[in-house]
């Protein structure tokens, strides 16, 4: 399938605010062309707000959104020549999925025969071809959100917005879909998506980067990798998957837990100064281990969890983490264990977040 050339997506400063409550402050952030970027965050972060500045159904209070060179503010949403696909489908019930898929198309006055080629070509696409002349009832959820799919590409856009796309089906067809996701990205690679999810997993499988927000400000943004091994702040490194966050006094060459003396990079920050340690929990381990960096604390919670138990250990009045593959004899709660990580595996993060949660 041809799209529209490559275009990318930049948002200049803009700001979208609602009776004077500001929901999106002050957005600078670029998608290049052919770029997955996913925007992550909790419910009211802003995240939904920027992907409708986009799609053209809110009017930034200031700011301009760029589609390539093209200052497209001020257009209506049909004029943007952008595919969206929303979390609950948006389907026309009493219309079959071929004429669902028709829909953009007709609206654009596309010549008959080449909607038919079109609408067919999208179906293949998603693998729907066969489910045409089906209505949307007679579709699972996760075949509907294919023809929703189907409906957004046919258009052939240079920008697909995704909102959400697969928060409504269960944790199989979800797993399924992002893989068809993924696929399609690799047979779209001219296409800009923009990908709005709460769900770390999603971000992290299919983005080759991710804007982290939260409370209407951009937080952070870079690949998946570069986030999750060296987040900017204690608010990404939690929403970017699983982590300990833990309020230390820093020292030369390392840091102060409670009375354990831990080695690491502090360099950049004062001795003496208060910061946040920032350790995943899958980089903990039980025993001694063979490096420097090891504390004591009593099991509060053990988990199994099918290839690896969960601790939950209190250490110095804070919990904390630790995933190890599964135990023969797992301690009980209420016995003192040793934790260790290695001195790379760990950062110090700005002070100001003492979080002991997942």
């Amino acid at each position: 399938m041809a799209a529209r050339p490559a275009c990318g997506i930049r948002f200049d400063r803009v700001t979208v605010a609602y009776d004077g409550n500001v929901v999106l402050d002050a957005l600078d952030l670029t998608v290049e062309p052919g770029e997955v970027m996913a925007l992550l965050g909790p419910s009211g972060s802003g995240k939904t707000t920027a992907l409708r500045a986009v799609a053209g159904f809110v009017r930034p209070a200031s700011g301009r959104v760029f589609l390539g060179d093209r200052d497209v503010t001020g257009l209506p949403p049909h004029r943007r020549g952008i595919g969206m696909v929303v979390q609950q489908y948006a389907l026309f019930p009493h219309m079959r999925v071929e004429e669902n898929v028709a829909f953009g198309l007709r609206a654009r006055k596309v010549p008959r025969a080449e909607v038919r080629a079109r609408v067919a070509e999208a179906l293949d696409m998603t693998g729907m071809g066969a489910y045409a002349r089906r209505h949307p009832r007679e579709l699972s959820g996760g075949q509907q959100q294919r023809v929703a799919i189907a409906r957004a590409l046919a258009i052939r856009p240079g920008v697909l917005l995704l909102d959400e796309p697969l928060s409504a089906l269960d944790a199989q067809l979800r797993s399924g879909m992002l893989a068809e996701l993924a696929r399609l990205h690799r047979e779209l690679p001219d296409v800009s998506i923009l990908y709005v999810t709460h769900d770390q997993v999603e971000a992290l499988t299919l983005a080759d980067r991710i804007a982290v927000m939260d409370r209407a400000r951009l937080q952070a943004c870079g690949t998946p990798r570069e986030l999750y091994r060296a987040p900017a702040n204690a608010f990404t490194a939690s929403f970017v998957g699983n982590a300990n966050l833990l309020p230390v006094t820093v020292r030369p060459g390392g840091a102060l837990l409670g009375r354990a003396k831990l080695e690491l990079d502090s360099r950049g920050v004062a001795p003496g100064a208060s910061a946040t340690l920032c350790v995943r929990p899958h980089l903990v381990g039980i025993g001694e281990g063979p490096g420097p960096n090891r504390f004591t604390g009593t099991v509060g919670e053990i988990q199994w969890r099918g290839a690896t138990h969960r601790l939950y250990v209190d250490v110095a009045g804070h919990r904390v983490m630790a995933d190890v593959r599964e135990l023969r004899d797992p301690p009980a709660h209420g016995d003192e264990v040793t934790l260790h990580f290695a001195p790379d595996d760990a950062v110090l993060l700005p002070a100001g977040v003492s979080a002991d949660e997942e």
